[in-house]
C-alpha cells in the first residue's frame, strides 16, 4: 500500500491515504474537470480576445466578466438546493449539456464574422447561468465519493485537474484561433458532451440529502439557513470573504488580452502562452501538494499566499517584458493555487454532507464575484487609471485585505491543521 505522509490528531498519529485509496469514481470525476476547465478556459480567454479585437476597449472586457458573473450570482439560491436535494451528477450533466450548447451557438456566431457584441454577452449570461448549476454539484462530489483519509490528497488533484485544463485549453484555443476563429468554441462544445458522458460513469454517492419540503419557497429558506451556517462559522466566513476581496482586487488576468497588445506586444499566440502560464504555475503547486499535502500552519500559509499573489500581480502590471511577466504569472498563479488548496479543503470539511451544495453554491458566487466581477473592475478602473494603473490598484489591494483578514479573523489565522475542522463546531 501506498503509505501517505502523516499527521496527528490529538497527540496520535494519523496516516493520511495514498493514491490507491481513492475510489475509480473520483478519477473519473478528476478526467472530466480536466475536460471541463480545458474548455471554459479555452472557450474564455477567446472570447476576451475576440472582444478586444472588435472593440479595443478594456471596459468591455470587463463587462464580459460581469456577464458570467450575474446569472451565478442571481441563480445561487436555487443550485445550492437542487445540488443538496437531487443526485449531484444529475445536476452537473444538465449543466454540462447547456454548455455545450452556449459553444455551439458561439461557434455558429463567431462564423458569421461579427461586429456586435450583445449576441456574445447574451450567450455568456447563458453560459454562466449552466454554470451556476454545475460549480456547487461537481465540487461537492469528489469529497462525497472519498474517503476521510484523502480528502486533502483529492482537493490536491482537483487543482492539478483544473491547471491541467488551464494550461491546455488556452494554448490550443490559442492555435486553433490563429487557423480559424471559430474553431475554440467547436471544440468547447464537444470537450463538455465527453464529460457529461464520463460523468454518467460516475457512481452514486450515497451521502444525506436536503429532505425539506421542495418548492421556491421552501428553496429560499434552506439557502437563507446556508448563508446563516456561514455567518455563524468564523473560519468558513473568513476563508470565503477572503477569496471574495483578495482576488477581487487581483483580477489583471481578465486584462491579459490589453497588456498582451499594449504592454507586451504579443498576438494571439504569446496571449495563449501568458494564459497558460497561470495553469502552469499553478499545476507545479498543485502537484506538489498532491505528493506531500500541507499539514501545519494552515491558517497563516492561506494568509502569506494571498499576499504572495498581491506582489506577483504588481510585478505584472509595471514590466514590459514578456519573459518578467510570464514569470509574474507563475508566481501569482502559484499562490493562488496554494490559497485555493487551502480553502478548498476548510470549506467542505467544515460544512455537513446534506449543506455542502448550499454552502459551495455561496461560496461560487465569493469565487465568481472574485474572478467574473473581479475581472468587470479590472476593465473599469483600466478605463478610468490606465491599464498600469488598474493592476496597481489591484495589487495594493490585495495586500491591504491580507492584513485586514489577519486582524479581524483570528480564527482563521489561527487554524493549523486541517483535522481541526468540524462541521459541528
Amino acid at each position: 500500500m501506498n503509505a501517505g505522509p502523516t499527521g496527528t490528531i490529538g497527540g496520535e498519529e494519523r496516516n493520511q491515504g495514498g493514491f490507491d485509496q481513492i475510489p475509480r469514481g473520483v478519477w473519473i470525476l478528476l478526467g472530466c474537470k480536466v475536460l471541463i476547465t480545458m474548455a471554459t478556459v479555452g472557450q474564455l480567454t477567446i472570447l476576451g480576445k475576440q472582444v478586444w479585437d472588435l472593440t479595443e476597449n478594456t471596459l468591455d472586457l470587463g463587462l464580459l466578466g460581469l456577464a458570467e458573473f450575474v446569472p451565478t450570482a442571481l441563480l445561487s439560491p436555487i443550485t445550492g438546493s437542487v445540488a443538496d436535494r437531487f443526485d449531484r451528477r444529475i445536476v452537473a450533466g444538465f449543466g454540462l449539456l447547456a454548455s455545450a450548447s452556449v459553444s455551439f451557438g458561439l461557434w455558429i456566431y463567431a462564423g458569421t464574422e461579427p461586429t456586435e457584441l450583445w449576441p456574445i454577452y447574451a450567450m455568456v449570461v447563458l453560459f454562466g447561468a449552466a454554470r451556476a448549476f454545475i460549480a456547487p454539484a461537481l465540487r461537492a462530489l469528489p469529497v462525497d465519493l472519498s474517503p476521510r483519509a484523502v480528502i486533502e490528497r483529492v482537493i490536491a488533484l482537483g487543482a492539478v485537474a483544473w491547471q491541467t485544463g488551464s494550461i491546455t485549453g488556452p494554448v490550443t484555443a490559442g492555435f486553433l484561433f490563429v487557423v480559424s476563429e471559430p474553431a475554440p468554441y467547436l471544440l468547447s462544445g464537444v470537450l463538455f458532451l465527453v464529460a457529461s458522458v464520463g460523468l454518467s460513469k460516475v457512481p452514486k454517492s450515497g451521502v444525506a440529502r436536503l429532505e425539506s419540503a421542495p418548492g421556491l419557497k421552501a428553496a429560499l429558506r434552506d439557502a437563507v439557513e446556508g448563508l446563516r451556517f456561514i455567518r455563524r462559522t468564523p473560519v468558513l466566513f473568513g476563508a470565503i470573504s477572503l477569496d471574495l476581496f483578495a482576488v477581487l482586487f487581483g483580477g489583471a488576468v481578465a486584462l491579459l488580452p490589453a497588456i498582451a497588445d499594449q504592454r507586451l506586444g504579443v498576438g494571439a499566440i504569446g496571449l495563449g502562452w501568458l494564459r497558460a502560464a497561470v495553469g502552469i504555475g499553478a499545476a507545479t503547486v498543485s502537484v506538489g501538494l498532491a505528493r506531500q499535502p500541507l499539514t501545519r500552519h494552515v491558517g497563516r500559509v492561506l494568509l502569506v499566499m494571498v499576499g504572495v499573489f498581491g506582489v506577483a500581480t504588481l510585478v505584472l502590471g509595471v514590466t514590459r517584458s514578456f519573459v518578467v511577466a510570464f514569470i509574474a504569472l507563475l508566481v501569482l498563479a502559484g499562490a493562488d493555487a496554494f490559497s485555493v488548496f487551502i480553502r478548498s479543503a476548510i470549506v467542505p470539511l467544515a460544512t455537513p454532507e446534506n449543506m455542502r451544495g448550499r454552502v459551495l453554491a455561496t461560496e461560487n458566487v465569493f469565487i465568481g464575484a472574485s474572478n467574473e466581477l473581479g475581472a468587470f473592475e479590472s476593465g473599469v478602473t483600466a478605463s478610468l487609471f490606465g491599464l498600469v494603473g488598474a493592476v496597481m490598484i489591484g495589487g495594493f489591494g490585495t495586500l491591504a485585505v491580507v492584513g485586514l483578514w489577519a486582524v479581524f479573523f483570528p480564527a482563521l489565522r489561527k487554524i493549523d491543521r486541517f483535522d481541526e475542522l468540524n462541521p459541528e463546531g
